[in-house]
């Protein structure tokens, strides 16, 4: 086939492709584009995951503070208690994160978040753990 390219370049035929092998062209591209959108899509959602698992580690980190200064854990994002919120204590939320709940005594806390984009995945952190784990509408 590439022979045949070259021939017809050569005598200076006419210019162009053939029909088939334009389609043989169009049916790799589609190929290559089956398997690569459906591994794009999965790696935005672990994007969403690891978003979601940091803002929970980062909102621990204000909870301890937090504690260290009111002597119980926070109850709820921002709620103003006597050692401040968790904003006072140095926690950022994302922008896309939603913080469904904080429950914090003088024991422990529970928080649970998602990410907008992906309503289906709740992570809770739960002192008692020390680290997020993922609930059951994660992929």
């Amino acid at each position: 086939m590439i022979t045949r390219i070259k021939n017809r370049m050569q005598v200076g035929g006419e210019g162009g492709f053939t029909l088939i092998e334009l389609l043989v062209v169009i049916i790799i591209i589609a190929i290559l584009a089956a398997i690569a959108i459906p591994m794009y899509l999965s790696q935005r959602q672990k994007g969403w995951q690891s978003n979601v698992q940091s803002d929970l580690r980062n909102a621990a980190v204000a909870q301890e503070s937090y504690f260290t200064d009111a002597g119980t854990y926070a109850n709820g994002l921002g709620v103003e208690l006597p050692g401040g919120d968790l904003a006072d204590n140095g926690f950022n939320k994302s922008t896309n994160i939603t913080f469904d709940s904080i429950v914090g005594d003088d024991a422990g806390y529970v928080m649970t978040a998602h990410h907008n984009s992906y309503d289906g995945c709740i992570y809770t952190f739960d002192s008692a753990v020390g680290d997020p784990v993922k609930g059951a509408g994660c992929s």
